[in-house]
C-alpha cells in the first residue's frame, strides 16, 4: 500500500507550505513509506485529487486545498484530520496502516483490546493530579480562536491562489489553441501564395513565348519583303 500525499510545490500561502511540511515531516519520522504528488506542476494530479476527495469533505466551493492523503485510491484525509490523529496517537490508523509493534499506538490499541485498564489504574492510584493549571488563555480558548482564525485566512488567501491558477492554466490553454489557428492558417497563406506565384510564372512564361513567336513572325515577313 502506497501512501499518496497532494501537495501544490508553488503555492503562495505560508500556511499551505507549513501544513505540508508538518505531514512530510511526521510521516518521514515515523519511517512511513509515501509518494509526494504535485498539483502545481500536473493538471493530472490536480484533477485527480478534487475528483476522489469525497464531496462530503470539500470546503463550501468544492476546491480542497493540499495537502491530501490518500492509501492507494482510498481517502483518509487533510491537513485536520491528520493532525488529530496525530494528537491521538492514531496516525498509522488514519492511514490505515499496522501500528508497528512498540509503537505508542501499538501500546494505546493494546490498551483499549485489553478494556478500560487507563481508567483502572486512575481509580487505583486516587483522584486525577489537579495541581497542574491551565493558562488563562488556554482556559478561555482565545488563543486558539486566533490561531484557527488566522489559518481561516491563509486558506482562504490558498483557495483564491489556486483559482487564480487554474484561470491562469485555461487561459494558457487558450492562447495555445489560437496560437495553433494563426500557424494554421499562415500555412494556408503560404499556400496561396505559393499557387498564386506559381500561376504568375506561368502567366509570364506564356507571354513571353508569346512576345518571342511575335518576334519571329517579323523577322519572317521582314525577310520574305526583301
Amino acid at each position: 500500500m502506497v501512501i499518496k500525499v497532494f501537495l501544490a510545490s508553488s503555492s503562495g500561502s505560508t500556511a499551505i507550505k507549513k501544513k505540508q511540511q508538518d505531514v512530510v515531516g511526521f510521516l518521514e519520522a515515523l519511517k512511513v513509506e509515501y509518494a509526494q504528488l504535485d498539483i502545481a506542476c500536473s493538471e493530472e494530479n490536480r484533477m485527480w485529487m478534487r475528483q476522489n476527495v469525497p464531496q462530503e469533505k470539500k470546503p463550501s466551493n468544492g476546491i480542497p486545498l493540499p495537502p491530501q492523503i490518500f492509501n492507494e485510491e482510498g481517502y483518509c484525509g487533510d491537513y485536520e484530520t491528520f493532525f488529530d490523529a496525530k494528537e491521538d496517537n492514531a496516525v498509522f490508523a488514519f492511514l490505515g496502516l499496522p501500528p508497528p509493534p512498540g509503537s505508542k499506538e501499538a501500546e494505546h490499541v493494546g490498551i483499549v483490546e485489553n478494556g478500560n485498564h487507563a481508567e483502572e489504574t486512575i481509580a487505583e492510584n486516587g483522584n486525577v493530579d489537579n495541581s497542574i493549571e491551565v493558562p488563562e488563555e488556554g482556559r478561555n480558548g482565545n488563543a486558539h480562536s486566533d490561531e484557527e482564525q488566522a489559518a481561516d485566512e491563509e486558506e482562504e488567501e490558498g483557495e483564491e491562489e489556486l483559482a487564480e491558477e487554474d484561470e491562469a492554466m485555461e487561459e494558457d490553454e487558450d492562447v495555445a489553441e489560437e496560437e495553433e489557428e494563426g500557424v494554421e492558417e499562415t500555412e494556408e497563406v503560404v499556400e496561396e501564395t505559393e499557387e498564386v506565384t506559381e500561376e504568375t510564372q506561368a502567366a509570364a512564361e506564356e507571354e513571353e513565348e508569346e512576345e518571342q513567336e511575335e518576334e519571329e513572325a517579323e523577322v519572317q515577313e521582314e525577310e520574305e519583303a526583301e
